[in-house]
């Protein structure tokens, strides 16, 4: 189980309740929405306002908590920070579905940072297409 206070203590910030119940469902769902978060945690806390989830989000992708996964077309979803990986992002559904990045891939950013004397500190690799799902439910 992961240890939202622990986590959210090393990032500077307070474990407060509305934090504590924001991550265990951006856990839970793994990518999700402002929006659909809202509704989420209305359901266990009702008297948060969404201001506080917009509030709160952003302080925690500012102190690299969660990440922003941006959607072309649609709003951003949130995840846990993790380690470096790929977002395969489908502009249809919205559905963003992690994979790990490979040494082909490490590679090529290796050497791209080292050809654009670049120092790479941080990647976040967002490839937009349409799922699988998506391509069956149009060819149907």
């Amino acid at each position: 189980m992961t240890n939202y206070a622990t986590i959210l203590k090393e990032s500077g910030l307070k474990a407060t309740f509305q934090r504590m119940q924001l991550l265990d469902t951006i856990d839970r769902y793994g990518h999700i929405s402002i929006d659909e978060l809202y509704e989420e945690v209305l359901k266990v806390y009702p008297t948060i306002s969404l201001a506080t989830v917009y509030k709160n989000i952003i302080l925690m992708v500012e102190n690299g908590v969660l990440v922003e996964v941006p959607i072309v077309g649609k709003k951003s979803k949130y995840e846990l920070h993790k380690d470096d990986h790929i977002h395969l992002v489908c502009t249809e559904c919205g559905d963003v579905e992690d994979r790990p990045i490979i040494d082909e891939t490490e590679n090529i950013l290796t050497t791209l940072s080292k050809n654009e004397h670049f120092n790479l500190t941080k990647q976040q690799i967002n490839l937009y297409g349409i799922c699988k799902h998506c391509q069956e439910k149009v060819a149907s």
